[in-house]
């Protein structure tokens, strides 16, 4: 690995301690259900010895609605000063000319990888018992690059980009973070079969990587609507899957309906410089203000912004406690057939964190 590689990678997996200091985020709690599910991890990490100082932000429909933009630029400035922020979901005003608020904010902050670990939790059952694979996705370019023009009335032509800079620096952070988290293989999802060139140059650039690793990670490739039906057939074959823009939004999804949903996989994404970790489902306004979700998705997306900040000791702790929650099956949300509300359910798995702290001193 280069000297420059090198401090890329440091950048996105630290391995120094972290200062005794409280390391100041950047709080987004987002639209609908953003706020609930919110307060409930904030909730569930005041319990941890983290020392955390929150930097309040706001963004998306009800922001547009008092200020004009669903994205002012004090998010991105408070995200850019602080390096870290926890995102709950953030809704995008239909017919506004605005892109996607989540879109921007990656693209904003080059945040190029979006890392989605998709595991089965113990006490919910899925079609498939264990399942524990990544996914991750080339975050910047592809279709999501957003160029797109009217040819003649009638004729829209979208731009579909995929560079080589773009897709060989997702291949090595993929193989960097196989070989930290000592996974086996990748395999690199697209259609080279049909787009020769653009998918071809993904696939160029990813085998160019994979020579690199090529003594400790296997590298394999497969067709997305290949991979995609062996995913639903038998996902533990799959170790990392490795993704262009597009396909990686579509197989992440699918993948996180293989262990329950949205509402149970966290996403982080990352870049040189700044992390944004958040819950990928949607804001579900029709059940908003109700105390009614799920508040799982974000509050795994904060156990990988701990892991990000070398927090590693409180992260498995706060996994011990939910699995703990989850197992004994008493206090669970309405979408895990029970009756407990966002904040019970928090509170359920912040009691199984301090009787954890009790029972080791």
């Amino acid at each position: 690995m280069s000297k420059d590689d090198r401090a890329d990678y440091n950048a996105v997996f630290p391995t120094e301690l972290g200062p005794a200091m409280p390391h100041p985020i950047t709080l987004i709690p987002g639209d609908g259900i953003g706020p609930e599910v919110t307060d409930a991890v904030l909730f569930v990490l005041s319990q941890t010895t983290v020392q955390i100082e929150w930097h309040r932000q706001n963004a998306g429909v009800k922001v547009f609605e008092q200020e004009g933009t669903p994205l002012p630029d004090t998010v991105l400035d408070s995200v850019r000063q602080n390096g870290v922020a926890l995102k709950g979901p953030i809704g995008t005003p239909i017919g506004t000319g605005f892109r996607s608020v989540n879109v921007e904010i990656r693209r904003a902050l080059d945040l190029y990888a979006n890392l989605r670990p998709v595991l089965s939790l113990p006490g919910l059952k899925n079609r498939f018992g264990d399942v524990d694979l990544i996914v991750i996705r080339e975050n910047t370019e592809d279709l999501y690059s957003g160029l797109e023009h009217e040819v003649v009335p009638g004729v829209v032509e979208s731009l579909k980009v995929i560079t080589k800079t773009a897709s060989e620096r997702i291949a090595r952070f993929a193989f960097e973070y196989a070989r930290r988290e000592k996974r086996n293989s990748i395999t690199a999802v697209h259609k080279a079969n049909i787009l020769k060139l653009g998918d071809g140059l993904f696939l160029e650039s990813v085998r160019a990587v994979a020579q690199q690793f090529k003594e400790e990670i296997r590298y394999n490739e497969k067709i997305v609507d290949a991979a995609s039906m062996h995913l639903v057939l038998n996902p533990s074959q799959f170790d990392i899957l490795l993704l262009p823009n597009l396909y990686g939004d579509i197989v992440s999804d699918l993948c996180a309906g293989l262990v329950g949903g949205l509402g149970l996989v966290p996403s982080a994404n990352i870049g040189k410089d700044f992390a944004v970790f958040e819950a990928v489902h949607g804001t579900a306004p029709d059940i908003a203000g109700q105390q009614l979700a799920n508040p799982t998705a974000l509050l795994l997306s904060s156990v990988l912004m701990l892991r990000h900040l070398n927090e590693n000791a409180e992260a498995d702790r706060i996994v011990a406690a939910l699995h703990k929650v989850l197992t004994a099956g008493q206090v669970l949300t309405p979408d895990l057939g029970g009756t407990a509300t966002t904040m019970k359910f928090a509170e359920a798995i912040a009691n199984e964190l301090n009787r954890n702290q009790v029972s080791n001193q």
